[in-house]
């Protein structure tokens, strides 16, 4: 087992964090060897599908306790055919796969839609962010809502400029009742990255944007998640092009954050997602290999892993969920914890499927 150490890195010293994680990460180095006892169940939610490619899961637990999942899929990632496809498993398997959002305009006309993001906040109605529009420089935030869990959904409704909604997972409600969005924005060089959330204090009607969050260093930093530490701070887990994952604190609610530092996990420029436990560990589900800063594009997107934290800096990979070397690998993943404690993971399975994982996480040691 891994322990992944860190501390509050100044932005001076990640270079040194990046050439330790690249230690980490080199071929031939040791993963957690899965505890198969601690996954009660991995399936694909479907086996076929009418388009060729499929990313950038997302799930949730409706109000029933069933649990349902969404993705974008077409012909490849920015094609004009590419939708948001709905599953519900239900206690015979999955449903048939739904497709329930489009790019189409008012003049008819198709745009690729990206990245739903599920959130069912309690009393409320069931969401669906995505994005629409022709790359990730310059798309727009949407939204639809579902009053009986996925059977229908409003229209879509296009989110007020400077609002995209959360880029990749989950929002959480604050103790207050807020609605927080971790989000990002992917600007062409020299601008970058950034980081920022979203609030609204009244259910989702209105979004308030924070600037983006300093990043003294210049760490390229996107699509975040928001975890919860006893103390009362709020962490963000996100990813880089700078092969470590990124954190970033606040002590008030969500309001500010500290600027951007390397956390002591590697990432090879993929997407990652992380929850908050009942019992008060942090999980992050990631990809632990990472590449070098100066090296163009992405590194290994396997193996797939798990690794748990009591205080989001001192991190233990306790499950590898995928090992097999694939072209697209295992991407993307997207978690949360059900009302009976199960914890439920759904990623990209070489751009072709999507799998689930349920978890029990008293068998994570």
């Amino acid at each position: 087992m891994n322990i992944l150490s860190c501390r509050f890195y100044k932005a001076k010293e990640f270079a040194a964090v990046l050439c330790a994680l690249a230690s980490l990460s080199q071929p031939g180095a040791s993963h957690a060897i899965e505890p198969s006892s601690a996954v009660v169940s991995k399936e694909f939610i479907y086996e076929h599908a009418p388009y060729p490619q499929a990313h950038a899961s997302t799930i949730v637990e409706l109000s029933d306790e069933r649990i349902a999942a969404a993705w974008f899929g077409g012909t490849r990632e920015r094609h004009e055919d590419v939708s948001i496809w709905f599953a519900v498993r239900n206690g015979d398997g999955w449903s048939e796969p739904a497709e329930i959002a489009t790019g189409r305009q008012t003049d008819g006309s198709l745009l690729p839609t990206w990245n739903p993001v599920l959130f069912n906040p309690p009393g409320e109605d069931l969401h669906l962010f995505y994005k629409e529009g022709p790359n990730p420089q310059d798309w727009w935030g949407m939204v639809m809502r579902s009053a009986d869990g996925g059977a229908t959904w409003t229209a879509p409704e296009r989110l007020p400029d400077g609002v995209l909604g959360p880029v990749k997972n989950k929002p959480v409600v604050l103790a207050d009742g807020a609605w927080l969005s971790p989000s990002s924005t992917e600007r062409p060089d020299p601008e970058g990255w950034k980081l920022h959330v979203e609030r609204s204090e009244d259910g989702g009607e209105t979004w308030r944007a924070s600037q983006p969050i300093a990043s003294p260093e210049q760490i390229d930093a996107i699509q975040p998640s928001i975890l919860f530490h006893a103390d009362g701070r709020l962490q963000m887990l996100a990813r880089t092009r700078q092969g470590a994952i990124a954190m970033t604190w606040s002590e008030d609610n969500g309001k500010t954050w500290s600027p951007i530092a390397a956390a002591a996990l590697p990432n090879p420029n993929s997407g990652t997602d992380a929850v908050t436990l009942k019992d008060g560990r942090q999980l992050i589900v990631y990809n632990p290999t990472a590449h070098r800063p100066d090296e163009p594009g992405k590194g290994n997107r396997y193996p797939l892993s798990v690794a748990v934290s009591d205080d989001g800096l001192v991190w233990r990979e306790v499950l590898t969920l995928e090992t097999e070397p694939l072209p697209s690998g295992y991407a993307y993943p997207a978690v949360i914890q059900a009302s009976d404690g199960r914890i439920h993971i759904t990623y990209t399975h070489n751009r072709r499927r999507i799998t689930h994982v349920e978890i029990d996480p008293a068998k994570l040691k």
